[in-house]
């Protein structure tokens, strides 16, 4: 079976003519326009490469091609397309591998009509988002920035957070549940308050939870809260989180921190919008955006089984990375002189700048502390500080940092980058003499010419 209508923007694909006619049907039926359907998979790319498709629903079990195999060939071709498995069997090793393959979502047979449009307008928002997303992408300036005020007390002049920025106005004013990544102490939980800020719930709660802090017993109560008499201590009603932010934003840090056996009552609060507090048999449905920050690889966890994959792809409709500081030299500085200002105040005579030396320093420390470690580091040294301008002397770990960086550096070269600089020690010993160098080396005339040209070595 194959019907094609002009400008469908949705692909079904299945073996099942059936499946495909009633999965029309109830599209159509919801106002989505028709979409286009196939059931030989073989002739899907085909398809795909004459029409301009934003979304394609792909059955996973299906002769010829079977649907991970589609998937993986469509995400490698045009990975701008939103791809989602549908599959009769609920198999967690398949849904982590259809995630990692790219898979939007994961349904199950029977899909509930409900649940597909939902899933499906869904999708082709976040094909809309990352189509804004990417021509935001190419300009990458602060001076595109429409809300500046809403990102004051970012300190950023790196282009990378430029992009970070235009991430966040463009996921803000969606419900869209929202994955942020990156290292301790990048500033995710400042980032997610300025989603939150920047959002139609911005006059609604926003919550922070560190979720390393819960336990079996902490969870339910902190999450669902309690009526009075649910247990000895229940004097009175005491609504948890979920209320507590309801109509607002719930930030949930350190997700991955989440023992695996509460990740699935999260998780069903998550699909179901309700709950129950404990004690009570009646549930309260909630609606409350969800914005999560992990600084693990989340998609890691899921392979090695220690977090959910059907609570990763429900928490991660959207996620923005933030680049740890080493890869935002440009706002060392900035960073550094917003925190002399702000400790040495105190000070007196105040301390409101850096010395020239301190500057190069910090611009060559990788910071693996990210920027909570700059600001202890500032911090700590406008203590020992007489001056009035902060100097290397004072900031005393710096050096013994910068002396173990150095080393970690060396120690985690690659073979092929320990190569190319013994062979640059080696040349420069003999100011280029390749013969010589050879020589040192151990090896001939010949091998020494490969290696330089295949490492762009110059004269």
């Amino acid at each position: 079976m194959e019907s094609i209508p002009e400008d469908a923007s949705i692909l079904i694909v299945d073996d099942d003519s059936g499946l495909l006619l009633s999965v029309r049907a109830t599209l159509m039926s919801a106002g989505i326009p028709e979409p286009a359907v196939v059931s030989d998979s073989r002739r899907v790319l085909d398809i795909i490469k004459k029409n301009r498709f934003q979304l394609v629903l792909i059955d996973l079990i299906m002769p010829h091609i079977n649907g991970m195999i589609l998937l993986e060939q469509i995400r490698k071709e045009y990975p701008e397309i939103v791809c989602i498995i549908v599959t009769a069997t609920d198999e967690v090793s398949s849904a982590i591998q259809a995630i990692r393959l790219g898979a939007y979502d994961y349904l199950v047979k029977p899909v509930d009509p409900d649940d597909l449009v939902i899933i499906i307008r869904r999708a082709l928002e976040r094909y809309d988002l990352r189509r804004k997303v990417t021509r935001l992408e190419r300009r990458r300036a602060f001076s595109d920035i429409a809300n500046p005020e809403a990102f004051s007390d970012m300190i950023a002049e790196d282009e990378s957070m430029a992009f970070v920025f235009h991430q966040v106005e463009a996921v803000a004013p969606t419900d869209y549940s929202v994955v942020i990544t990156g290292e301790s102490g990048t500033g995710k939980e400042m980032l997610s308050r300025i989603v939150h800020r920047l959002s139609h719930r911005a006059n609604k709660p926003f919550i922070a939870v560190n979720m390393a802090a819960f336990n079996q017993t902490l969870f339910e109560d902190a999450f669902f809260g309690h009526i009075k008499g649910a247990f000895t201590q229940a004097v009175q009603d005491q609504t948890g989180f979920f209320e507590a932010a309801e109509g607002g934003t719930l930030f949930l840090d350190e997700i991955t921190e989440l023992e695996p056996s509460l990740q699935g009552k999260l998780l069903r609060v998550l699909q179901e919008k309700e709950f129950y507090r404990l004690g009570s048999t009646s549930s309260k449905r909630i609606d409350v955006r969800i914005l999560a920050a992990s600084n693990r690889d989340i998609l890691d966890e899921v392979k090695k089984e220690r977090f959910r994959a059907d609570l990763f792809y429900r928490l991660s409709m959207y996620t923005i990375k933030i680049p740890p500081l080493r890869e935002r030299k440009k706002d060392i500085i900035p960073l550094a002189n917003h925190f002399v200002k702000k400790y040495g105040v105190q000070k007196t005579p105040a301390i409101l700048s850096i010395s020239k030396e301190l500057e190069a320093n910090l611009q060559n420390y990788a910071f693996p502390g990210n920027i909570r470690e700059l600001e202890n580091m500032i911090a700590s040294a406008v203590l020992l500080e007489s001056q009035t301008i902060l100097q290397t002397t004072s900031v005393r770990a710096l050096p013994q940092r910068m002396t173990e960086q150095k080393n970690m550096d060396v120690e985690w070269l690659t073979l092929e980058e320990l190569e190319k600089q013994h062979i640059l020690r080696a040349l420069k010993k003999v100011n280029g003499n390749r013969k010589k160098a050879a020589k040192i080396l151990g090896i001939n005339t010949a091998t020494v010419y490969r290696k330089i040209e295949k490492y762009g070595i110059s004269e």
